[in-house]
């Protein structure tokens, strides 16, 4: 069944559009703008530029989904295949399934938004035209990764996001950005020389680097010992790629000092790059490999999630210092701590529930860094005590819309039936319950066990994250009387003078804070914070909205996900 038939040769079209436009947009906003399209600002005219290829895009992804044939979504479609280098039998072969179309769709997604947003609050920084056209490159990338079917394309195309992020960080990061951006590109360039030498012992062993005859195949022509090298390598580049613990700590750097658009795409994107590398390699083309390194996977994958929501508690309490973008990176670790255990079950509730975390990580992860971007942006600080504050108003008191979406996005993060975030944590550990055959029955239920202690630490984190931002803490000396109290010495950023009215939304190319205030019980002089602005309203909307569908409505996605896993599994046989 499709919503609108489509013909396969405009299905392939639509496909390679999708993976090229991005690039090509690139390219042309390092050019100069035609005397019609400058309008009064040519930096407007280049952001207005990167809103529309990224537009475009996205129309085209949903025109696909929508042609899609959701009654075989195991089946290749949209697939071009043309011979690139002979002698290597390397190929240009794009296509999708049930598996690649949501990431596809949700990175065009959460590109566009950020290009939406960015055009009302580009963060301070060099050239708007380096910025949107690294923004494309990156895009280009991603998709790229999510569509490509040849081992050695997906090699080129997994490192093709890495300049883009490294120089979105150096260059429009805050505090320690350079230092951030060198720990990212060393740690990810490392894992990724060790895992090319894994694609090429597969691709050379077997004699073909075509993914889909290699899941065929399901390692049949590769000996047990080749397989667990050629997993220990690949795996390596993607565990750090994902990132699992201990190969995690470039991320909490990394998200602190990248602007806010680079957290959703790093968060929203590029940490789903290396979970799709284990279903759409590892676990098809070496499933005994796999079924070696399985138990250690999920023992890694555990462990992450234990250690992600102790280190968001750590974080969270009163005196730590803690920064609130610092604490949401540690939260991705722990996410994907869950992703990591449902592919490591190798059975189909898990790797599905994998499936459903990675996308639902992505919608809600990437709505919180544009929230607390936006609570950095009015307090000038993302410091939690600093938020929390002694006196003044907290954000339910400042800014209610605001303070509310936050309050919804992070208990959508710990997992509240109804949203996107519980069906994934629910399967995987349903998974991790009944693990695939040869797999530790006794193992994966204590793993399984642990994980599930796991969603209530997660659950502490963010309800101290709520209620501390958004309702605000008491100093003791808040209850001393009016005189006694102005005597007291201040504390936190001080409030103007006179009541400041909520401001509209900034130009473009403005990323200065908004006027700061302390937070706590409101009084009759402390200023208002500006609420949430219409573009900012555009931005998050539709997280937030899908968010809610694919909580009520979990059959949409796990409709398409689900045979197209249970053919990878079983070998390419429906």
């Amino acid at each position: 069944m499709t919503v609108i038939d489509i013909s396969p040769s405009v299905m392939q079209f639509l496909l390679a559009f999708i993976v090229v436009a991005p690039l090509l947009g690139a390219l042309a906003a390092l050019l100069p703008a035609p005397p019609g399209l400058k309008g009064k600002n040519p930096d407007q005219a280049v952001l207005r530029h990167g809103v529309t290829v990224t537009g475009a895009v996205l129309v085209a992804a949903i025109v696909l989904a929508t042609g899609f044939d959701h009654d075989h979504p195991a089946t290749m479609q949209a697939t071009t295949d043309i011979s690139w280098i002979p002698a290597l039998d390397v190929r240009i072969h794009l296509g999708i399934d049930g598996i690649s179309l949501p990431l596809l769709v949700l990175t065009a997604l959460l590109t566009f938004l950020c290009a939406l947003y960015s055009y009302f609050k580009l963060p301070a920084g060099p050239s708007p035209k380096a910025f949107v056209a690294l923004v494309l490159v990156l895009e280009s990338g991603t998709l790229a990764t999510f569509a490509v079917l040849d081992l050695l394309l997906f090699f080129l195309a997994f490192e093709m996001v890495l300049i883009p992020m490294y120089f979105l960080i150096a260059r429009w990061g805050g505090d320690q950005r350079q230092a951030a951006a060198w720990k990212f590109i060393l740690y990810t360039l490392l894992g990724s020389v060790v895992m090319l030498l894994g694609l090429l012992l597969i691709g050379l062993k077997s004699g073909t680097f075509d993914m889909v005859a290699l899941a065929t195949d399901n390692g049949r022509g590769l000996t047990t010992s080749v397989q667990v090298i050629a997993v220990l390598a690949i795996g390596l580049g993607l565990a750090v790629k994902t990132p699992m613990w201990p190969l995690h700590s470039w991320l909490p750097d990394a998200h602190t000092a990248a602007p806010t658009v680079g957290s959703v795409l790093l968060a929203g994107v590029l940490l789903k790059m290396g979970t799709y590398g284990f279903v759409r390699i590892l676990l098809p083309v070496a499933p005994d490999g796999m079924r070696t390194f399985a138990p250690y996977l999920a023992a890694f994958a555990v462990v992450g999630i234990v250690y992600g929501s102790l280190a968001c508690l750590a974080l969270a309490r009163t005196g730590a210092k803690g920064d609130l973008k610092r604490l949401i990176a540690y939260s991705s670790v722990g996410h994907m701590g869950f992703v990591l255990l449902g592919i490591a079950t190798m059975t189909p509730t898990g790797v599905n529930g994998a499936l459903f975390a990675n996308i639902a990580h992505g919608l809600i992860t990437g709505l919180l860094f544009f929230l607390v971007g936006a609570v950095k942006d009015r307090y000038g600080t993302a410091d939690l005590d600093t938020l929390a504050g002694a006196t003044g108003a907290a954000l339910y008191g400042r800014a209610p819309r605001l303070g509310a979406l936050l309050a919804f996005a992070a208990i959508a993060s710990l997992g509240l039936p109804g949203l996107a975030g519980f069906w994934g944590e629910m399967l995987t550990l349903f998974g991790a319950y009944s693990p695939a055959e040869g797999l530790s029955r006794p193992a994966f239920r204590t793993f399984m066990a642990i994980g599930a202690f796991g969603t209530l630490l997660t659950a502490a984190y963010m309800l101290i994250v709520v209620r501390r931002v958004c309702m605000g803490e008491h100093a003791p000396h808040s209850r001393l009387s009016p005189d006694d109290r102005a005597q007291q010495p201040p504390t936190g950023p001080q409030p103007p003078t006179s009541p400041q009215p909520p401001t509209g939304p900034e130009p473009f190319g403005t990323a200065g804070p908004e006027p700061s205030g302390t937070a706590g019980p409101r009084t009759a002089t402390t200023p208002q914070l500006a609420d949430i602005h219409p573009y900012e309203a555009a931005a998050w909307t539709p997280l937030a909205a899908l968010t809610i569908v694919a909580g009520l409505w979990p059959a949409v996605l796990l409709g398409l996900t689900d045979p197209a896993v249970q053919q990878l599994l079983a070998g390419g046989k429906s």
